[in-house]
């Protein structure tokens, strides 16, 4: 496949989870306080699928295996969040379907041999890469048992620390591999991650500042009803 076209979908997929970090971020600001919106966990299904996929043409061991590996506690949270059985049945299969299938190719046409033995990535930054991904998609394990043990789902603190490690890990081996998804991605979603920190330990919503113009505020307060 043309290089190009296999760097847009990067770009999509990124778009997309960069979509969801948004949508959190101003729900939680609008708030004050962090949130999980249904609609996060949602695009991070698609999201995944495309990421998957630019992983697989991308012969990227790192993101292949950190996409396999945090796919179903997204399907997880949208059962906690009892949104997962409102979902189409068409949906909900192809959710299912499309990463197993996946695995499958790769493991029965040898295909996932090539990717863990790219020549175009040193042992060293494989290792690192996959280290990166791994701490990076950690986040959603210990969200998941953290949401678990509350019987809801929920974003803690430690979910965003996390998240600030992992990415300032991917945004070197994005460097190195001169991956411009990795590196536009890493570098938009760091201010959000402070800004949850932030959030947590109770610093003020930035969009509290605005109440001195009402009618930005309540184009604000509108859009974040819209977000469930």
């Amino acid at each position: 496949m043309n290089n190009l076209l296999i760097i847009g979908l990067g770009f999509c997929a990124q778009a997309l989870f960069f979509t969801r970090t948004i949508t959190q971020w101003f729900k939680s600001e609008k708030e004050g306080e962090v949130i999980s919106p249904v609609i996060y966990w949602q695009i991070s299904l698609l999201a995944s699928i495309l990421m998957l996929t630019y992983g697989i043409l991308r012969n990227d061991f790192a993101i292949v295996i950190g996409q396999f590996l945090v796919y179903s506690i997204y399907i997880r949270n949208l059962q906690l969040k009892k949104a997962w059985h409102k979902m189409h049945w068409i949906s909900k299969g192809l959710a299912i379907a499309v990463p197993l299938c996946y695995l499958g190719w790769l493991v029965f046409s040898g295909n996932f041999n090539s990717i863990l033995k790219n020549e175009n990535v040193s042992a060293f930054w494989m290792i690192w890469g996959t280290a990166a991904q791994i701490v990076f998609i950690s986040r959603f394990f210990y969200q998941w048992l953290y949401s678990e043990n509350k019987k809801e789902s929920v974003l803690p603190l430690g979910f965003w620390i996390i998240s600030t490690m992992g990415s300032l890990m991917i945004f070197t081996y994005s460097i190195y591999r001169l991956d411009p998804v990795l590196f536009a991605a890493h570098s938009l979603g760091f201010f959000i991650y402070i800004r949850n920190v932030l959030l947590h330990f109770g610093k003020g919503s930035l969009f509290s500042k605005l109440n001195k113009i009402p009618a930005l505020n309540k184009v604000i307060g509108k859009v974040s009803d819209k977000i469930k």
